[in-house]
C-alpha cells in the first residue's frame, strides 16, 4: 500500500479507517464545502459515483473550512446538509485542514504527488485578486472542490482545478482511462 492508502482519516460519523480500504478502486478525493459559490458541485460528484460505481469507483468528500469559512458546521450538520440538499451518497469524511501548516497528512501528501494542476486557476486567481483576496501560491490547494484522482494502485493520477466541474471531459476521461487500466 502507498502511504496515501495508509494515512489514518476518520469518517463524517468517526468511525476510523484509511484509504487502503478502497484499495482497486479509481478514487476522486475533494475538498468540499457547503457555503461555497462551487457547492452545487456536489450534485455533479453524485452523478459521477452513481456512473461509474460498478466499474470500482468511489468519491470522496472530504469537508474543509480552510477557504473563507465556508464550511462551519458540524460532522452532524455537514451530513445533513449533504444528504438533504444533493442527496449524497457518496463517502464523506471528518473536516479536516487541507492548507498551511496544520494541513493534514493525506493533503500534504496528495500536493507532493501531485504539485501541478489541470485546467484554469488563473481565471479564479484574478476574481480573488480583484475582491483584494490572495490566493495561495502553488502547489497549494486553491479553493474548495480542488479534486485528486487516485488510481487502482493508490498513486495519483491527476489533480484538478476547483472549477473543473464533475461533467468536465477532461475529468471524465482521466477517470474512464484509469479505470480501463
Amino acid at each position: 500500500m502507498t502511504a496515501i492508502q495508509e494515512t489514518p482519516l476518520k469518517t463524517i460519523d468517526g468511525k476510523p479507517t484509511t484509504l487502503g480500504d478502497y484499495a482497486g478502486e479509481v478514487l476522486l478525493v475533494v475538498n468540499v464545502a457547503s457555503k461555497c459559490g462551487l457547492t452545487p458541485q456536489y450534485e455533479g460528484l453524485e452523478t459521477l459515483f452513481k456512473t461509474y460505481r460498478e466499474q470500482g469507483f468511489s468519491v470522496l468528500g472530504f469537508p474543509a473550512n480552510d477557504f473563507g469559512a465556508q464550511e462551519p458546521g458540524t460532522e452532524e450538520e455537514i451530513a445533513t446538509f449533504c444528504s438533504t440538499t444533493y442527496d449524497v451518497d457518496f463517502p464523506m469524511f471528518s473536516k479536516l485542514v487541507v492548507t498551511g501548516p496544520d494541513k493534514h497528512p493525506l493533503y500534504a501528501q496528495l500536493i507532493a504527488e501531485a504539485p501541478d494542476t489541470q485546467g484554469d486557476t488563473a481565471t479564479m486567481r484574478e476574481k480573488f485578486k480583484g475582491y483584494g483576496m490572495t490566493p495561495n501560491d502553488a502547489p497549494e490547494l486553491l479553493w474548495n472542490f480542488e479534486k485528486f484522482l487516485i488510481a487502482r494502485d493508490g498513486t495519483v493520477a491527476g489533480r484538478f482545478a476547483p472549477a473543473t466541474t464533475p461533467a468536465d471531459l477532461a475529468l471524465t476521461a482521466a477517470i474512464e482511462a484509469e479505470l480501463a487500466k
